[in-house]
């Protein structure tokens, strides 16, 4: 499900990994054009796909249907993400316990987004690095239903600040945080320079976090497409990149 990490805890997975980020479709629409999309990623064969998990729970039956569909229809690898905000211990217990019940053994544990919604409960659990030992206390006592071994379980990292985050060095304490708690790797919140991404991988090493660090990519190919993922992410505009994009004739030089 993840890059191996040997006993030396390698600071650089072996080899690259490929994997894909799939949002669990919100209308009939939406859910045939993923699955044409899914049966040509399927052809790369990718080392897993990721689906995601709306803060609070807000997909959950659909992210479980997906799940489902991935294990039953295709030999894609899916990769959970599961978000503890505004979530009690309980239900996420019995979400990793569903989960693992249809197959999953990988998980990527995410505080995710605060609810402005004031009605939504705070939850149990404040940070990712509860979730990793939720999950990591969960897998101890399922050593039986997991044939003895263990749950891949992933994490974020930032190679720009967290928006909630005050600077770049509490990001790299709680990636630290997060690797003491259980975590195997990390994932990056989309990044705009690939001098970000160095600059996590020297900070986090320099700190002591020593598991896969996987930088996160997304195509971009429209100006819009920026924009919405500058605002969702909720990192500084490259004013820079969004000029040339929209400077592009066609999609061949996009």
């Amino acid at each position: 499900m993840s890059p191996p990490k040997d006993s030396a805890h390698s600071p650089s997975p072996p080899y690259p990994a490929l994997s894909y980020e799939l949002f669990p479709p919100r209308n009939s629409m939406a859910e045939e054009k993923l699955w044409q999309t899914v049966r040509e990623l399927e052809h790369t064969n990718p080392d897993y796909v990721s689906v995601t998990y709306g803060a609070s729970g807000s997909n959950r039956d659909t992210a479980l249907d997906l799940v489902t569909r991935l294990f039953s229809e295709t030999t894609l690898r899916p990769l959970a993400h599961l978000t503890c905000v505004a979530s009690s211990s309980e239900d996420l217990v019995a979400l990793v316990e569903e989960f693992v019940s249809r197959g999953v053994r990988g998980i990527l544990a995410l505080r995710g987004d605060i609810p402005t919604d004031p009605t939504f409960p705070p939850g149990d659990l404040k940070h990712a690095s509860e979730l990793v030992q939720l999950v990591r206390r969960f897998e101890r006592t399922r050593t039986a239903h997991l044939g003895a071994g263990r749950l891949a379980v992933g994490v974020a990292a930032y190679a720009t600040k967290h928006p909630d985050s005050p600077n770049f060095d509490h990001d790299i304490e709680a990636l630290l945080a997060k690797q003491e708690a259980g975590a195997d790797f990390a994932l990056t919140q989309v990044f705009f320079r690939s001098e970000h991404f160095d600059r996590l991988i020297k900070a986090a090493r320099r700190a002591g976090v020593e598991i896969p660090i996987i930088p996160g990519v997304m195509p971009l190919t429209s100006v819009k497409r920026l924009n919405r993922l500058s605002e969702l992410a909720g990192i500084d505009m490259d004013y820079q990149l969004r000029d040339r994009l929209a400077a592009a004739d066609d999609d061949a030089t996009r």
